[in-house]
């Protein structure tokens, strides 16, 4: 063992040493910390004295409470700032850091040695730095230079100076296993040893292994709108990840990890991605699929259809007798000109058109539909669209005001009283005693008269009614959204060019839809923007970034929502255009609508094309699948040849991949996916491969990725990776259509170290593209 290996090892042991002392000590600071708030929490009452007797005993009340809950929320702050601490240092036990340069700076002739980890670690002082966060200023040279000259920026301004050389280390329970000098060694050893690795059920950080490009996507840090365009493979979501850390890092006085939105393809891939954040330090950002959110808005109107559910259909329904119809009106009402168009409606609706529900109480209308879009069109039309409706709305609150004095003396009040529980005439005198000034201990004094419960007891049943008056559920949304589909020549007004040919179909199977209490998920979003337009924008200022993954599945329209949605968020958009699957994205899917989003001067884009997932003979096969795919340039890792097996029967076929599993097994494959066209397939392939031991069926709504054996549809192991991948049939069958190649190479691409097709008759002519020595015919 040379010299420099073991001073350098001595190093490990002394900076390990450290760790462990402060460690040792965060434990003791955090269970007393524990301690304190289970403390104040138990007693939180027993110290607070409450007296709402006079205005002065009322306000030693609400003081008392603000200072404990004050010091409650100190020592919960405390605790979990300690709790988060201890939790990186027991990370960095067993590795403290990763990397080093040696930096001149300019001016000096002192050569600095800077150790780079996943934080900060100090020396007891806190004078000298021991490791250096990867997400601090100076590090940046490390993912961005060779030996020579570098530079970089902090607060203050550029930093220039003389990166002499640049290590990267591999620690394992603080054990120093290896040391190079990157400047002199060809070739990415340390991002060899971890491609190599098998997967686990969850994505890991990659700060270690952070390539310049990579680099470029996590300190991003101008304009509104950052688009990563990557291959498959290419780190475009563990760059992403790593991004929101650097982002939290540097402005942790302005952003927490509740003011990011991640949204997300599914919630099982919430579930792979949820380990990066806590790895580094620091909290999970908020995740939400497209869909979730959806049903939080519309799920009380009706029953949604989701995204996988639409793909379903477009991949299996081929037969049916509106299919042609259906995906041109998902194509349609994707595009930017639909979006113009509901915008043009909407303007449209200040003149006529708007729709209104009958107010009624107790089966009798108090106003018509009719009588409130006649007073609508026919008062303060002058005054802004929002407007109107406010003082419409108020007009109908005051309506509400009358019927309330006229009904108290009907009949069916008195009925109500009558039929008052002693429990509810109680509560009700209570009520009224404290609404007419008497305190606590008079209460028994107060003598309640008829007129005035039966005023209370017609208040309260009017109550819902006023509720949905003040949000606005007056409005027949359904009904002025089915107006744009009633007449198939009327949208023609609202748009710049003829809407597809399938039009009149479109708006009939859309009518039916809506008729069934169905929303078609092309529909959702049209919908959702219609409603927000005539209402409000319920607009969330509070989130400063929004990160979409897989934002090729996204459609303009959904982007312009989302603008919209959001006015206050920069967001960072990644995608794959080869992996483009949804029947929305056309033949040329591309960014470039995005550019519009922001304006061009505030979007960048940055392209990744070195893919690192697969090894160098997957990338290769993979690539020829697709037309641009000489721009994919693969990690030179070694591996075996993809492998195509043709059989003549499903019999044969599952035979053949029970074994294929066993001996998939025994390479030392965790992850093995079976990987089916859709749902319908997935669903006979796991049936038919019951005797696969734990065998796991993955389906729309699964909350957790799993790891072993599984059977998955190709749109839900997008984003995902695998050590190894067997595609169930690729025959000419199943994948015949050219409409299906991103959906072929997509599955292909989620393979690490094996890749295993199965044809049951004649093989895909998607294939055709690929040269026979990138895989073996068996």
């Amino acid at each position: 063992m040379s010299s420099k290996f073991q001073q350098e090892q001595q190093r490990v042991d002394h900076v390990t040493e450290i760790i462990q002392e402060r460690i040792y000590n965060l434990e003791k600071e955090t269970s007393k910390r524990k301690d304190e708030v289970v403390k104040i929490r138990k007693h939180f009452w027993d110290e607070i004295k409450v007296n709402t007797d006079t205005f002065d005993d009322y306000l030693e009340t609400i003081i008392g409470l603000r200072q404990e809950a004050q010091a409650l929320s100190v020592s919960q702050t405390t605790h979990r700032h300690a709790s988060n601490k201890l939790s990186t240092l027991r990370r960095m036990q067993h590795a403290p850091y990763f990397g080093r340069i040696d930096f001149i700076e300019e001016g000096s002739t002192d050569e600095e040695q800077i150790y780079i980890g996943i934080a900060t670690l100090t020396n007891e002082s806190g004078e000298d730095f021991l490791v250096y966060d990867w997400r601090a200023p100076i590090s940046s040279v490390y993912y961005d230079y060779q030996p020579g000259a570098a530079q970089y920026t902090t607060p203050a301004g550029i930093i220039k100076g003389e990166l002499e050389k640049k290590w990267q280390y591999l620690i394992h329970n603080g054990v120093l296993q290896s040391m190079f000098d990157t400047s002199i060694t060809i070739g990415d050893e340390i991002l060899q040893q971890v491609l190599g690795k098998g997967t686990d059920k969850h994505m890991h950080s990659i700060v270690a292994t952070i390539q310049q490009e990579q680099n470029r996507i996590i300190r991003h840090d101008h304009g509104r709108l950052l688009i990563v365009h990557g291959a498959a493979g290419s780190g475009k979501t563990s760059a992403a990840l790593q991004r929101i850390a650097y982002l939290l890092y540097k402005y942790r006085d302005s952003i927490n990890a509740d003011q990011i939105i991640l949204f997300s393809p599914n919630s099982m891939f919430n579930s792979y991605v949820s380990n990066v954040l806590p790895e580094l330090g620091e909290e999970n950002m908020q995740q939400v699929t497209f869909q979730e959110y959806l049903n939080h808005r519309l799920s009380n109107e009706f029953q949604i259809e989701n995204p996988y559910e639409q793909l379903e259909y477009v991949l299996t329904a081929l037969d049916a007798p509106s299919y042609k119809q259906r995906v041109a009106g998902i194509r349609f009402k994707a595009s930017t000109p639909f979006f113009e168009a509901i915008e043009s409606y909407r303007k449209a609706l200040e003149t006529s058109g708007m729709l209104f529900k009958d107010i009624r109480f107790r089966g009798k209308p108090i106003v018509t539909g009719e009588e409130i879009a006649n007073r609508f069109y026919s008062s303060d039309t002058s005054l802004r669209f929002h407007n109107r409706l406010e003082r419409l709305r108020n007009w109908l609150l005051k309506k509400i005001n009358e019927t309330q004095k006229t009904e108290r003396t009907e009949p069916w009040v008195e009925e109500e009283i009558e039929l008052l529980s002693n429990e509810a005439y109680n509560n009700a005198h209570k009520y009224l005693a404290k609404k007419n000034g008497f305190q606590r201990e008079s209460i028994a004094d107060y003598e309640m008269e008829p007129d005035a419960l039966a005023r209370l007891i017609v208040q309260q049943k009017l109550k819902p009614l006023r509720k949905r008056i003040r949000t606005y559920r007056f409005i027949d949304m359904k009904g002025i959204y089915k107006q744009l589909f009633t007449n198939p020549l009327h949208i023609k007004q609202w748009l710049d060019e003829e809407p597809p040919t399938e039009w009149p179909d479109i708006c009939q199977i859309t009518l039916d839809e809506i008729n069934n209490g169905k929303l078609l998920y092309e529909d959702a979003t049209p919908y959702l923007l219609l409603n927000e337009l005539i209402q409000g924008f319920q607009t969330n200022r509070t989130i400063k970034h929004i990160v979409v993954d897989e934002a090729q599945d996204y459609s303009p329209f959904q982007f312009e929502y989302l603008r919209r949605l959001f006015p206050a968020a920069k967001m960072t958009v990644l995608g794959d255009f080869n992996q483009a699957i949804f029947a929305h994205a056309n033949e040329q899917v591309d960014f470039q609508t995005l550019t519009g989003l922001y304006g061009p001067e505030q979007t960048e884009v940055i392209n990744l094309s070195r893919s690192y997932r697969s090894t160098k003979p997957i990338i290769e096969f993979t690539r020829r699948l697709m037309p641009n795919g000489d721009q994919i340039i693969p990690f030179d890792r070694d591996g075996d040849l993809p492998v195509l097996t043709r059989l003549e029967s499903y019999a044969e076929l599952h035979l053949v991949i029970s074994s294929k599993v066993d001996e998939l097994r025994g390479l030392g494959c965790n992850t093995i996916a079976i990987i089916c066209k859709s749902a319908e397939e997935s669903k006979r392939a796991y049936e038919a491969l019951s005797n696969i031991n734990d065998l796991k069926h993955v389906k729309n709504g699964s909350m957790e990725y799993e790891q072993g054996v599984v059977v998955i549809p190709s749109y839900l192991s997008k984003g995902i990776e695998f050590d190894a991948v067997i595609i169930y049939d690729a025959s000419e069958i199943v994948y015949g259509d050219e409409s299906l190649r991103r959906i072929f190479y997509t599955v292909c691409t989620r393979a690490m170290h094996y890749l295993q097709l199965y044809s049951v008759g004649e093989p895909t002519r998607l294939l055709q593209t690929v040269s026979n020595d990138q895989f073996i015919m068996a």
